[in-house]
């Protein structure tokens, strides 16, 4: 396994460290240490990636792994949310939604021999859900000091991003999906 691999492997092993410090800790700043639990495996995302291409070391076992154990942390993390009632369910439902919608969109492209990359809005749509999720958790510090509601506008514009993204995504790759195939 190399190192790539490695860090995707870590991500997912976070998530239940993640989330037990969010919901089942009584420890002092347990929700801080949720944070930057999440902060550690969301940064892990990018550098994954970074340094299986740099290194040309890009497997098939990083490629089924990666995008599973984004899914995977953005989906504890909502669920999370829901639980503690920081956001509404039918955000989560718009988020995690479109994560089946366009992972669908890759499986069927990928039986026809098409790679779906991500896109400049797929990313702009996780760094926000990052930044929205980082704020959730911290309860808008600092940004509840200065009582500018940051942690509901970036919620806000994850959910407009990832509604965005999800339609280019199928707008840009319609071709793929057959509907006289059997």
């Amino acid at each position: 396994m190399n190192v790539a691999n490695i860090l995707t492997s870590v991500r997912i092993l976070l998530i239940p460290a993640f989330m037990f410090f969010l919901l089942y800790s009584n420890i002092p700043y347990s929700k801080v240490i949720a944070a930057a639990i999440f902060i550690v495996a969301a940064i892990t995302d990018s550098l994954d990636g970074y340094i299986a291409r740099s290194r040309k070391i890009v497997t098939n076992f990083g490629k089924f792994l990666d995008p599973l154990a984004d899914k995977l942390l953005i989906t504890a993390a909502l669920v999370s949310l829901v639980e503690l009632q920081k956001i509404s369910s039918w955000v989560a439902m718009i988020i995690i939604g479109r994560e089946f919608v366009v992972t669908g969109l890759r499986m069927v492209a990928a039986a026809e021999g098409v790679v779906i990359s991500a896109n400049v809005w797929g990313k702009l749509k996780t760094i926000s859900q990052i930044v929205a999720v980082v704020l959730l958790l911290l309860d808008n510090y600092p940004f509840v000091l200065l009582g500018f509601p940051l942690d509901k506008i970036m919620l806000y514009v994850a959910v407009i991003l990832t509604i965005y993204s999800g339609f280019d995504y199928i707008k840009a790759n319609w071709k793929v999906i057959d509907f006289t195939k059997k």
